[in-house]
């Protein structure tokens, strides 16, 4: 089941995608973190799939489609996670023991096919391909063996980020939350679609060239390590956000560096999750 939002009109509506486009249970359930409690088990997404069948449809190229869960409690991303990225960073030369975990805005947030936008303040503005994961359960304390059981799906992340200011001190919140400089999307696919989440193709394309490309199995901390990690310090909650860290391959690592430019089309792939694809305007 993929699971998707979006704006049709003055409204927002949200459900899961058929042939026909969205199917907007926005009536019946509560909200899109309510919808991810639901999608985590087999029961709940027969509930939506009934509820899906009896609503009303928009098809996709009527909508603009908006970050699949618009207002997350948290958005967590995890830093220096692919043996390739660490060694090309300017910043650690060794994989760290623990998960690097810093925070994302929603605001810092567009859908798949809106545009990104270059800020005004800075033209260092890289790229990050990324696996999302979105929490389907309230999660604390929970142990390695049952931590994917939390997930209700996956999706892609852009971890857009402003280089300058992630490295103006040890903190890379600065960098990583300008208005409207990542991306989430195109939708949510449920935990179930995806047989292996550590066997999935991740690619990143800026203009058509292939920047990053990596499987989700070279990650250093594995998603069930970074779910028990992120539920010690925080309760996790239905519809948070937790991207997985990008691969190698990253701009401003490359000769020259490659930055993001108003104009310039940035894609997120991922086998089986889909494929995330936004212009840059100028902010």
């Amino acid at each position: 089941m993929r699971i998707a939002t979006a704006r049709h009109g003055d409204r927002i509506v949200f459900g899961p995608i058929d042939d026909h486009g969205i199917r907007d249970v926005s009536a019946v359930v509560a909200d899109q973190n309510a919808l991810m409690a639901l999608v985590r088990t087999s029961d709940g997404r027969a509930q939506v799939a009934g509820m899906a069948a009896a609503a009303s449809s928009h098809p996709l190229d009527e909508v603009v489609l908006l970050p699949p869960v618009p207002s997350p409690r948290r958005i967590m991303c995890v830093g220096t996670n692919y043996a390739d990225h660490v060694a090309e960073s300017d910043r650690t030369q060794e994989a760290p023991p623990f998960p690097v975990i810093f925070t994302r805005f929603a605001s810092s947030l567009v859908g798949a096919g809106e545009h990104l936008e270059r800020p005004s303040a800075s033209t260092s503005y890289d790229y990050e391909g990324e696996l999302a994961i979105v929490i389907g359960a309230v999660t604390r304390n929970v142990s390695r063996d049952d931590a994917m059981g939390a997930i209700a799906g996956y999706s892609c992340f852009m971890d857009g980020t402003l280089r300058d200011y992630q490295r103006h001190t040890s903190q890379f919140i600065p960098g990583k939350n300008f208005e409207r400089s990542g991306a989430f999307g195109p939708w949510v696919v449920t935990a179930d679609e995806i047989d292996d989440p550590h066997a999935l193709e991740l690619t990143t394309r800026v203009n058509g060239e292939v920047m990053q490309h990596a499987s989700t199995s070279q990650l250093i901390h594995d998603i069930a390590r970074i779910i028990e990690y992120c539920s010690i310090f925080t309760t996790l909650e239905p519809g948070d956000v937790i991207a997985t860290g990008t691969p190698g391959g990253v701009g401003y690592a490359k000769n020259p560096p490659v930055w993001l430019v108003p104009g310039s089309q940035v894609v997120v792939d991922i086998s089986g999750v889909g494929v995330l694809s936004n212009l840059v305007a100028e902010e």
